[in-house]
């Protein structure tokens, strides 16, 4: 008997001891030293704008010598600048892109501001800030569910909503709405105006003795509405090119060239529908303004030859400019 309990003894202390150190290991906080602390949740950074991923692009693409940090209001933005390339510039071309395009455009804008140095006009091409979007805002008011025909409402207290309050609910939420988006449209068009005025304020200091401010589409109307509500004498003269409205703004465009008094140039390409719709009611109102300097002109389309098309554009725009 003393023998089996001696064999036994060993494995009966040894049952007692390990629940116990269990115990006292969980207990101790030093246990916890080597432990892995939990991952903090990662933040990503935020996606770069398009007007950054642009601006971006350009500098990698675009020799240095032509990049130009210009500043306008409390931020700064990446122009293209080329000085003529003759001992007396004829004057400078300011080019304004149109909504979502780069200062280095491959339709218009590019070409341009590459080649008009070679016939003596500095070029100064922008980029532009982000256009606004309207959606943000195009929250429409929840209207209260009401009860069918069939389902019983559980509290007899409730009332259905009064229809009179519901719709001054909705008059309200509308009125908000309109107020936010004028609001954001007057922001953008000062962004806007503001990279205008400090690039002509840039083509003043590199003694432009003419600006021309020259817009491609949506930026068409960004340059003439800039020549209507902000006319300088700095600024002689118009070019659109391929002009259309942006949709949103007001007034429209065709409403914004009949304030103007200087010289205008309309390049048109007849071959889209909505463009030949404006550019003929622009046509139209230049004739009933008796004082209108305003000249239209037709672009050819050259299938399959894109640079065929900006040579012939670019033959146009340096005819007019010349013939001033």
């Amino acid at each position: 008997m003393p023998y089996t309990f001696r064999a036994i003894f060993p494995a009966l202390c040894l049952t007692l001891i390990l629940p116990c150190s269990q115990l006292v290991m969980a207990a101790d906080p030093a246990s916890d030293k080597d432990a892995k602390p939990a991952d903090a949740p990662v933040e990503r950074a935020a996606l770069p704008s398009r007007s950054e991923e642009d601006t971006l692009a350009l500098e990698r693409q675009v020799p240095p010598v032509e990049q130009q940090q210009l500043q306008a209001g409390d931020e700064a933005f990446l122009a293209l600048w080329k000085p003529a390339n003759i001992a007396e510039p004829k004057g400078a071309v300011i080019i304004v892109p149109g909504a979502d395009e780069s200062a280095d455009w491959p339709n218009a804008v590019g070409p341009l501001r590459r080649k008009l140095p070679d016939v003596g006009w500095s070029s100064l091409s922008l980029s532009m800030p982000d256009a606004h979007n309207d959606g943000i805002f195009a929250r429409a008011a929840e209207a209260p569910a009401t009860p069918s025909a069939g389902d019983k409402p559980k509290d007899a207290a409730v009332k259905a909503p009064d229809p009179a309050a519901v719709a001054e609910a909705d008059a309200a939420a509308a009125a908000e709405q309109a107020a936010a988006q004028a609001d954001q449209a007057k922001a953008n068009a000062e962004k806007i105006f503001a990279r205008i005025d400090s690039a002509i304020a840039f083509a003043q200091q590199n003694k432009a003795r003419s600006i021309v401010l020259l817009g491609h589409g949506s930026g068409a109307y960004w340059a003439a509405r800039y020549m209507s509500e902000r006319p300088s004498p700095a600024v002689q003269r118009l070019v659109m090119i391929t002009a259309v409205d942006t949709g949103k703004e007001a007034p429209p465009l065709v409403d914004l060239l009949s304030t103007l008094k200087v010289p205008m140039a309309d390049f048109v390409n007849k071959d889209r529908s909505v463009p030949r719709q404006q550019a003929q009611d622009r046509l139209d109102t230049s004739k009933r303004n008796k004082n209108a300097r305003f000249t239209q002109v037709a672009l050819s389309a050259i299938p399959g030859n894109p640079a065929m098309e900006q040579d012939q554009l670019f033959r146009r725009v340096r005819g007019w400019l010349e013939a001033q």
